[in-house]
């Protein structure tokens, strides 16, 4: 599988480069080196960039001193990139232990000192953060939405950032949340997937 990820420009900053290609960035290039291993994440899913293209909007917009929560963690990508990005407070949890594994494995190839820990989205309490990121599965994001809410704080510059929804799944989404006391100021369709960023 290795033969079909190579070095990906997801935005017009962020770079992703598996471990076993050199790459040499140009001025004001941030390079994601991932080892993806078991876990999901390389940068080539629909749902992957445009978390990474929120998360870069985010960043841009100011405030790098929020908090962001990296819920479903995979291969740590996310919580790296925006590590990369400028956000000083950055954290990851997924329920799969190999995939904490993997995360602080690839924080580390990055120079990163990233927490990681086992928490699930299907937690009743979940960490919060004044940005959280789920890029899971559509049934996991229904089924987790009142505790996704609460999880994001409602400090200025908050935001949610919902992915890993195909676009016939997105409006069941959008309506979870929207009951949620949240709202959609932005959406994305990369193939079949659409992701979104709602804040209060």
């Amino acid at each position: 599988w290795k033969r079909y990820f190579h070095v990906l420009h997801v935005t017009d900053r962020v770079v992703v480069r598996p471990v076993w290609e050199d790459y040499a960035p140009a001025p004001g290039e941030l390079v994601v080196a991932i080892e993806p291993g078991m876990s999901f994440g390389t940068g080539l899913h629909a749902t992957t960039q445009s978390c990474i293209r929120f998360l870069q909007r985010l960043a841009e917009a100011g405030g790098l001193d929020r908090a962001v929560v990296d819920m479903g963690c995979g291969s740590g990508i996310l919580a790296i990139a925006a590590r990369k990005l400028g956000f000083a407070t950055v954290n990851g949890y997924d329920f799969d232990p190999l995939c904490i594994k993997v995360s602080r494995e690839n924080a580390a190839l990055n120079g990163l000192d990233i927490p990681f820990a086992v928490g699930d989205a299907l937690d009743p309490v979940l960490p919060a953060g004044d940005i959280v990121v789920a890029n899971i599965l559509a049934p996991v994001l229904l089924e987790a939405a009142p505790a996704l809410a609460r999880a994001v704080s409602a400090r200025d510059g908050h935001a949610l950032v919902l992915a890993g929804i195909l676009d016939n799944q997105y409006a069941a989404v959008k309506a979870a949340y929207e009951a949620q006391g949240l709202r959609e100021r932005e959406s994305l369709l990369v193939g079949e997937w659409r992701s979104g960023l709602f804040t209060r």
